[in-house]
């Protein structure tokens, strides 16, 4: 699908630096792509042009020149290009890293009124770089997903006997009721799949014994399904599997593990890059090559997860 953009193109004289600086702050508060010095970008959206206008109007004053263009766009390779200008998931992924941290470090440590401005802050960072994300995907979601569950979070915390009208379809469960129980995902497992296996047998579940199913319909009435659709535990909203298991187990002030629930994600439904995906998609990719039986696949597997694992919470011993 082709779009129509707005192009800006400046040029101020070298001494004017104090209309340079104007401009170009004016320029990033619009979240304008950037071509090349002088050179900017936004989608053709109603009241961007105006804005692109005043700026160009202000660098005439100064004594440079401005134009503004419009450019309707049928090049795919273009598209993709000027679209990747705009992409905040870096911003995203900064966000849900200061989240996390005020998870784990401050949740249940933090005074009240300091836990309050720290959500502020978030949400105002959040809604800065939504209001600049003019071609949204998964990571928005997967960012806003963690601030919605931090201020929950915070909410249970603050207000522990109050009742709040919240529409979640998660619930906080307790671990010590989901002990020695059967549990059922479908055959041939991929990453989600995979770590939740892991995640089960290692935090929640230690006896869990396992079933790989041919089909969801196969699954028998007493086992706990996950990752299908129907499953006890399943994706819910932005979150994967391993991602809605940890928060309704109260797993989620684990440093190590939300970084491994980052993984999975990108992996699974994609979002906010993360650097290990690539090789761990790959090693995955090939351990399901090698290991037809899901059993042997999953005990390989829960070996990589078990040292990324302690790798992410910084354990040499």
């Amino acid at each position: 699908m082709s779009n129509s953009w707005l192009i800006l193109i400046v040029s101020l004289p070298t001494a004017n630096a104090a209309g340079r600086m104007r401009v170009w702050r004016a320029l990033k508060a619009l979240g304008c792509g950037v071509l090349r010095d002088g050179a900017y970008l936004l989608p053709n959206r109603p009241g961007f042009r105006p804005l692109l206008q005043e700026q160009a109007d202000d660098v005439k004053a100064g004594g440079g020149s401005a134009h503004v263009l419009v450019l309707d766009s049928e090049n795919a390779e273009q598209e993709k290009t000027f679209v990747e200008l705009f992409n905040r998931s870096a911003d995203y992924a900064k966000l849900v890293e200061a989240i996390q941290q005020v998870a784990v470090n401050e949740l249940q440590s933090a005074d009240p009124a300091k836990l309050q401005r720290q959500l502020h802050r978030l949400r105002k960072e959040f809604e800065a770089i939504a209001g600049q994300d003019y071609f949204p995907d998964a990571a928005r979601e997967q960012a806003l997903m963690a601030l919605e569950d931090l201020e929950h979070a915070t909410t249970a915390v603050l207000s522990p006997d109050e009742p709040h009208a919240v529409q979640r379809r998660m619930m906080r469960l307790s671990i010590q009721d989901y002990q020695g129980r059967l549990w059922a995902t479908r055959q041939r497992p991929w990453v989600d799949r995979l770590a939740s296996a892991w995640l089960i047998r290692r935090f929640i579940d230690p006896q869990a014994r396992l079933l790989w199913l041919a089909s969801p319909a196969d699954c028998p009435a007493e086992a706990l399904g996950f990752d299908f659709d129907g499953a006890t535990f399943t994706h819910v909203g932005a979150k994967v599997t391993f991602e809605v298991l940890q928060a309704s187990f109260g797993l989620t002030q684990d440093a190590a593990l939300n970084r491994l629930a980052a993984l999975v994600h990108y992996l699974d439904v994609g979002g906010i890059p993360v650097p290990e995906a690539i090789g761990v998609g790959t090693l995955v990719s090939g351990m399901r090559q090698q290991w037809t039986d899901d059993d042997e696949l999953l005990a390989e597997a829960e070996k990589v997860f078990d040292a990324f694992y302690h790798a992410f919470s910084g354990n040499d011993a």
